[in-house]
């Protein structure tokens, strides 16, 4: 196992959580549906480079308005990105094996009116990746390795755990980089498409994090996978407690409430600086809400109380 053995276990301990509130309401399924379908979106688009607002794209992918000013091939990389979404949720929901088909498929939405002569199709030309530590195969090579790719996650899907499986997958696609453009939302969406097949949200690469992601992939396309693991195991936790969040009913004395790390140093003894420490590395259990971290009053004494500290 590659994961932090804590961090793992903090995720399957909110994987039981979350399966423990099914069945959901359909109303809040379908609000907490749409929040993440745009910061999905918002998120996966503006690492590459799109500058389109969170509420720009959600009118865009809600509303179906352009945006005066933004570039159309903006305007359709958020469209495309909603559509794939929906097309990997139906591979969930119809239980299909993903397939060469399927992933070339993922491709052909990203890509839609934007690379119309090569969308959903293996790239025909070398790509050169500015700032990368890797040299993506030759175009001759893509298929073959796209094959044992594919034969991959077929023998590995239940021989290892989620996390890590996701993560492996989500480095090997990027190494190969199959497609002329589009590359890296589909290994984002090919990656929640492996983790919903098991029951596990989606989950999203924030934009704000996008120096720890290039950086931590870099580092495992040189076979140091630790790091980029673990960032891949932060966000899926991340994702499960927003979903735990939104779905639980809480009660007056919630343990569970997200609280602001301010808050929080006034339960124990650490400064909300130190507090900030811990849960950038992971060592308080914590998430990202936009610019800021939290956490919950649960957290704070269960990390005090393994620490021997006192509140």
């Amino acid at each position: 196992m590659i994961v932090d053995k804590e961090l793992f276990e903090r995720i399957i301990k909110k994987k039981k959580k979350l399966d423990s509130l099914r069945p959901f309401s359909k109303a809040s399924l379908s609000r907490l549906k749409e929040n993440f379908d745009v910061e999905s979106t918002y998120n996966s688009n503006a690492i590459e480079g799109n500058t389109l607002t969170k509420s720009e794209t959600k009118l865009v992918i809600e509303k179906g308005i352009t945006i005066g000013g933004k570039p159309m091939r903006e305007y359709f990389e958020a469209i495309n990105h909603k559509k794939a979404i929906d097309f990997i949720e139906s591979i969930v929901t119809e239980k299909k094996e993903i397939t060469k088909e399927i992933v070339c498929k993922i491709n052909w939405f990203v890509l839609d009116n934007i690379e119309e002569d090569e969308k959903g199709i293996y790239r025909l030309r070398k790509v050169h990746i500015e700032g990368a530590s890797f040299v993506p195969p030759k175009p001759d090579l893509v298929p073959e390795q796209m094959e044992e790719f594919l034969e991959w996650l077929k023998e590995n899907q239940n021989k290892m755990n989620i996390v890590d499986f996701a993560a492996l997958a989500h480095e090997k696609f990027v190494f190969i980089h199959p497609f002329i453009d589009g590359n890296g939302r589909c290994t984002r969406l090919l990656m929640n498409l492996l983790l919903m097949q098991k029951g596990y949200p989606s989950t999203i690469i924030l934009k704000a994090e996008i120096k720890k992601y290039i950086r931590t992939l870099d580092q495992a396309h040189l076979d140091n996978y630790a790091p980029f693991v673990n960032f891949i195991a932060r966000s899926i936790e991340r994702s499960l407690a927003l979903w735990i969040d939104a779905l639980r009913i809480p009660s007056e004395s919630d343990e569970d409430e997200f609280i602001s790390l301010a808050e929080a140093s006034r339960l124990c003894s650490y400064s909300q600086e130190y507090l900030s420490l811990l849960a950038r590395k992971g060592k308080l259990e914590s998430i990202k809400k936009g610019r800021n971290w939290v956490t919950t009053r649960k957290a704070v004494r269960e990390y005090v109380d393994k620490n021997k500290g006192k509140l």
